[in-house]
This record gives structure tokens, sequence and C-alpha cells, in this order.
């Protein structure tokens, strides 16, 4: 793959043949009692979320290296094509250091020195995110080898806490689209069904983990770019509210709209992650709205009783009527009965007109991206190769046009970045009246809540399962809803479609109200437990 640094290690054909085999023969966790180390390992791996990793850890049953070394097995084995499939293709990078890392924080452990629940969990980072010791490409070849000068906030303090840089994921390039491919990735593939998307734009750490590439992951949303690959995927996705996480060295997109945020195969992951990722960070001003709003650990609400008197308002308007979305309609029409079942109210809401009228007509990403890109590139001790800089005035930075004048971007991106020159520093009156239209949105959806006494939304995360590769992918508005407000969203597997491909379902709270989301998830998903690994990349044995 073009641009690719894997550095991999061979894999012999009898091995990767073995492993197809073992696609129909997952056993659940602890079966195999007397199998030796390395194997239980790579079951735990594919079976196991952070939070039980991390048990093991502590018991010693298991070290980081271990776990390390057992992910990049699993990067060798399916990463590429192999016994007639086609490759999950989800890895930007691999970190050449992370088996050093994860030594040290084995040897910091046998110290008696423990960071927290994190401390020797391999993680998987979205390749708009900033590190320090590896370039940041935002997928593109025009960006292979940029540098920034140190990690990402939210990169930043996940080591901080522990955690191992595995890889940088895939992305759709710039984090404009939906199906996940680049000029430099190329294009991942959906683990349940190579054949088809991933989501995206965070395809990469979606596919990655449901692969079991890495334990947790970080992605961005602009407007479904966590919770739509989640949901391909079976996995919990959070877009946080906007200012909970500082956005600081996320390549941008939109800063009215950006988040960064977890994605992970449990609730329980995701409170691990917001614990240690959360809070005031001076640069990003955002985040001065989190101040006071943060909870000692997300983990204290985490109960199985937390659905009990909780009132979720069915949101209609986005429930399809065309006959591809009523799979999906129907597994969110059994999630909000497994709610109730769990002691919720469930009540559908009217249509909303006047919302979601406000909600459509409040996107800023065309009149924003130029402006903030360019802002993100100049940071300072940022390095790229000086030819970039030169193709467009000023001829000492990189910019937007000069990545376009480059042409090294995938085609369909390219034409997107193209629309998107001038309108930064064009006329703002439109771009006004769009932002006031979100402050409508804003005040409407929080009547609704307030009017309807009611602690969530619930809507399908994506309303159509995931397509096939070269066929038109739906995103549907309903991403539209968090992103154009700023206020969080958690998506959590709702089940799978007869043809075995898995579904999201939504929940929205009032902004700061992720204790109470991801309690209200915490519930579902212990009632329900329809998180399955993908058959088509079983455990290395």
């Amino acid at each position: 793959m073009t641009g690719r640094s894997h550095g991999r290690r061979s894999r012999t054909a009898a091995l990767v043949a073995g492993v197809v085999v073992l696609a129909t023969q997952i056993l659940p966790v602890g079966v195999a009692t007397g199998a030796a180390v390395g194997d239980r390992v790579a079951r735990w791996v594919v079976d196991l979320d952070a939070t039980r990793l991390g048990e093991l850890l502590a018991d010693g049953r298991v070290t980081s290296v271990g776990l390390v070394k057992a992910y990049q097995e699993r990067i060798d084995a399916y990463e590429q094509s192999y016994a007639g499939q086609p490759g999950v293709n989800a890895v930007i990078r691999e970190d050449p250091g992370a088996v050093a890392v994860a030594a040290r924080l084995d040897a910091e452990r046998r110290r008696g020195h423990v960071r927290g629940p994190l401390h020797g969990i391999p993680i998987l980072i979205k390749d708009n995110y900033d590190t320090g010791d590896l370039p940041t490409s935002n997928g593109s070849l025009a960006l292979r080898h940029w540098r920034p000068a140190d990690d990402a906030e939210q990169v930043a303090r996940l080591r901080e806490a522990g955690a191992i840089v595995v890889a940088k994921t895939n992305l759709h390039e710039f984090a404009s689209g939906i199906e996940t491919i680049s000029s430099l990735g190329g294009q991942t593939r959906n683990p349940y069904d190579q054949a088809r998307y991933p989501g995206g734009s965070s395809g990469g750490t979606g596919a990655g983990l449901a692969a079991a590439f890495g334990a947790v992951g970080l992605g961005s949303d602009t407007c479904g770019s966590v919770r739509n690959p989640a949901a391909h995927n079976s996995l919990v996705g959070l877009r946080p509210s906007l200012g909970l996480s500082s956005r600081d060295g996320i390549a941008p997109l939109s800063d009215t709209q950006d988040v960064g945020g977890p994605m992970a195969k449990s609730v329980s992951d995701i409170a691990l992650v917001l614990d240690a990722t959360v809070g005031y960070d001076p640069d990003d001003p955002s985040t001065t709205a989190s101040i006071g709003r943060i909870p000692h650990t997300y983990r204290a609400g985490l109960r199985d009783t937390a659905l009990v008197g909780a009132r979720i308002g069915v949101l209609t308007d986005y429930l399809g009527t065309s006959a591809p979305e009523q799979v999906t309609n129907a597994l969110v029409r059994a999630a909000t009965g497994d709610l109730a079942a769990q002691g919720a109210t469930v009540v559908d809401l009217p249509a909303q007109p006047a919302l979601m009228a406000a909600v459509d007509a409040s996107w800023v990403i065309l009149d924003e991206h130029e402006r903030d890109l360019n802002r993100y590139l100049a940071a300072p001790g940022s390095r790229f190769p000086r030819s970039l800089a030169r193709l467009e005035p000023p001829t000492d930075l990189v910019t937007l046009a000069d990545i376009v004048t480059s042409g090294q971007v995938t085609p369909t991106v390219l034409e997107r970045l193209k629309a998107r020159l001038g309108r930064s520093t064009g006329p703002q009156e439109d771009y006004h009246q769009r932002l006031a239209r979100r402050a409508e949105a804003q005040r409407l959806l929080r009547a609704l809540m307030v009017d309807n006494d009611l602690d969530a939304l619930v809507y399908p995360t994506v309303p159509q399962r995931a397509a096939l590769i070269g066929q038109p992918q739906p995103g549907g508005r309903s991403c539209a809803l968090a992103a154009n407000t700023g206020f969080p969203a958690l998506t959590v597997p709702a089940g799978f479609t007869p043809d075995g491909l898995p579904v999201g379902v939504e929940l929205l709270g009032a902004p700061f109200s992720e204790p109470t989301l991801l309690g209200l998830a915490f519930d579902y998903e212990q009632a329900t437990h329809h998180r399955r690994p993908p058959a088509g990349t079983p455990p290395l044995t």
C-alpha cells in the first residue's frame, strides 16, 4: 500500500490458513483453561475489553509486552490480504517503539507504580491526532511527511495514564467523508464483511478495534465520524459535549463542530478513556465550559439499574421510511423495548419540523475548514517539506491551497477541498446566519428535552447497514443533531441485521450529561450483550 510503513514481520501461509478455519470455532473466555499462555492472550485480546485486560494485568496473568505483541501479530495476520480476504487495511503506521514502551510500563508495575486502569493498555489513534514521535498525515499523501511538534492533548493524557500507542489508523482523508478512503492509506474494510465500508471518517479506528488491533481508540467527530464507524463495527462510540475534551492537536475540519472522542468494545472502556482525557486545557478555550462539570470518575454511574425511572424519547424524525431503513428501524425498536424492560419510560415524540429545519440549516464546515486547518498547519514547531509550502503563497507555511495544488489527495476529497478554498475569507453573512440557526437548534433541542422531562433521546445511529464498497453509503441526517448543537451522543451496539452486519442505537443527552448517558447505555449493554467480534478475524492460535 502506497505510503505505508508497517515494518511487518512475515507470517506463514499455514498459520493464516489455520486462522480462517478457526473463524467458526470461537469459544467463550476461560473454556480452554489448560491452553498455553500465548493462546490465552491471543483469545483475550479478541474477546475482552480494556477494563478486563487491565484486571488481568493487575493480577499478573498477562504483561503489557504480551498484549502489544498479540495486537501486532493480529495486524500482521489480518491487515493485508489473507486466505481469500482482501484484508482490513485499517493501519496507516505502526509505532515501532510500542514494545519498548510496554516493557517500561511493565517494569513500573513490578516496582509497584501503577498509573491507573489504563496502565499498559494498547490503543489506536486516528491519524489526524498529533503524535510528536510519529508523522500525522490526515490520511493524505500531501502530508505524509508532516511532523507536529508534540502530542495532541488527549494523546498526551492517555500516554501519561499509561496507554501505549500501537498504531495510527486510517481515516477518510481530511475527515471529509464516511467511507474511510485516503490517498495514503487506501480503502479500509469492515471486518464483519470485508466487501463493505467500515464507516467513517474514523473508520480505521473502528475497523481496527473490531479486528482487535488495539484495545481502545480515539476518533474525531464533526458529524458522525466517531459514531458512524462505531455502529458499523459493533462498538461503543462517544461524541462528547463540545468543551468536555481538548481538541488541541487534532487536525480540524470545523472548529465549532469538531470534537475528539473514544471508541471501545464496552461502555466501561469509554468511561476509562474519559477519566484520563477530559477537562480544561488552556490550548483549547472551549474546554473552559467543562470546569466544575466533570465527575470524580465516569465509572461511578455504571450501574445495571440506571434505566429504572429514566424517561427516554424516541425521535421519530430519524426513523426512515425506505425499505433499507426498515431493518435498522426494527433493531432500534427492539432496543427501545429493552430499555423499557430495564425500567425506563419510553415515549414516541411527534415530528419536530422546526428543530429538524434549524439543525439542517446550521452546517458550517464549508465556511470554517480552510480557516481552521490553516491555523493548525501554522502551529509552531511543525516540520514539513518546504517544496509543499512553496506551491502557493505564503511560501513559508503549508496551507489548504498548497495541499489542493499538490494534487496528492484522493480525487473525491480533492474536489471537496477545492470547494472550500476562499470560503473562510469571503462574505460572511450566510455563515453568521447558519450560526444563528445553530443557536435556534440548541434552544429547540433543549426545550424538547425539558418539556418532555427526558433524560435522553434515542434514534438509529446510522439509518442503513454498511454499504458495499463502490456503492453509495447513506450517512443519514441523525449525525447532525449532536454535531450542530454540541450536545453529547453515545452509540451502543443494538444487534445485527439478518445478514450479520452490526447496527447501533444512539442516545443523546443535554450538554455535559455524559455520566447519565453512560449509565443508561451500561444498563442496556449489560441486559443485551449484543456485541460479538467478527468471525473473519478470529483469535490466532
